[in-house]
């Protein structure tokens, strides 16, 4: 099988559509705005699944909706370049340049 094709018989137009009310249900616009939090591959986010994929995720969103599963994962939040940047400042120093924008700082 070549990479990125799908393992089984194309899910059905009722199941996606199915799937898609079930996401809009819990917040998503479509299968790209879902492909995080849901854990989609480039493809299904694309709208391909196959019929067993799409059986998952449905059943997923069901109990998710009925509160008998888990909850999707959130997505973590991005950093921000300025974010990474600091993060490899020395403590002191960032202490030293708060004390003098006139915070007050002190060791946790």
């Amino acid at each position: 099988m070549a990479f990125g094709q799908q393992s089984g018989p194309p899910a059905t137009r009722q199941q996606l559509s199915q799937l898609l009310e079930l996401l809009n249900n819990a917040g998503h616009s479509d299968f790209r705005d879902a492909r995080g939090p849901m854990g989609f591959t480039q493809r299904q986010a694309g709208g391909k699944f196959t019929t067993a994929e799409a059986d998952a995720f449905i059943e997923q969103l069901l109990a998710t909706e009925h509160g008998q599963g888990d909850t999707p994962p959130e997505p973590k939040p991005r950093v921000t370049a300025a974010e990474q940047k600091l993060r490899n400042v020395p403590a002191e120093q960032l202490a030293t340049e708060l004390q003098r924008r006139g915070w007050v700082v002190m060791e946790p």
